[in-house]
């Protein structure tokens, strides 16, 4: 079976950088895992969003705190759900002066939808994806249309109070490592949150060693 990231973009997959096909390609066929460390060269965020961020943070959704030079990793471990849905985890630790901060996602591929962003540690907000390869093979994700589920309210929240989240990811062939930005903006206030650095990435064998729990939310949602 390929990897949802295959099949969300089909024959475009091929058009990736060879390093960022093997990267995406992750499967639980495949039985691998990919870990990645590096360091974020910059953390920002428009100083009206603290609030908010720090609300998101306390579930693992995006980071209030800025920084410069900010040490780094990410988890991409593909398994199935408690709904037997095909996920893939993007959990992404940012280690800060006297702290660590989590951005958790998981990432669900269903037959209708495509691929829906499942974020923060009790997958309280969903959201959908738009994957496309660029020019140079690097790879461009979009997401919109944000939901909310919480208990029995499920909700499609207006575009008045989210953003539009932009990752960008490339692979430098000269330096041997990848390139991330990540950039929230509001239609109307302009660019929210973000970050860019690097990394290098190693795979993990999982039919050997497992898929560990830190990577699986504290409580799956079916909803999409």
């Amino acid at each position: 079976m390929t990897s949802i990231f295959e099949r969300a973009l089909g024959a475009d997959f091929a058009r990736l950088h060879p390093q960022l096909r093997r990267r995406f390609g992750v499967s639980i066929d495949g039985g691998q895992a990919c870990v990645g460390t590096g360091v974020m060269e910059h953390i920002w965020h428009a100083g009206f969003t603290r609030p908010f961020l720090t609300l998101g943070g306390t579930r693992n959704i995006l980071v209030p705190e800025q920084g410069r030079q900010v040490p780094f990793t990410i988890e991409n471990y593909p398994y199935v759900d408690s709904y037997g849905r095909e996920t893939v985890s993007f959990v992404r630790i940012f280690t800060l002066p006297g702290r660590r901060r989590r951005f958790d996602a998981q990432m669900v591929y269903d037959p209708a939808k495509g691929i829906v962003d499942y974020l923060g540690s009790h997958q309280h907000l969903a959201a959908d994806l738009d994957f496309q390869v660029d020019e140079r093979g690097g790879l461009v994700i979009r997401s919109d249309g944000f939901r909310l589920h919480e208990g029995r309210l499920s909700c499609r929240l207006p575009g008045a109070v989210t953003g539009t989240a932009v990752v960008r990811e490339s692979y430098d062939d000269e330096a041997g490592e990848f390139r991330v930005g990540v950039t929230v903006s509001h239609h109307r206030l302009g660019p929210m949150f973000g970050y860019w650095g690097a990394f290098t990435a190693h795979y993990v064998d999982v039919t050997e060693h497992g898929v560990p729990a830190t990577v699986k939310p504290l409580r799956e949602e079916a909803r999409l």
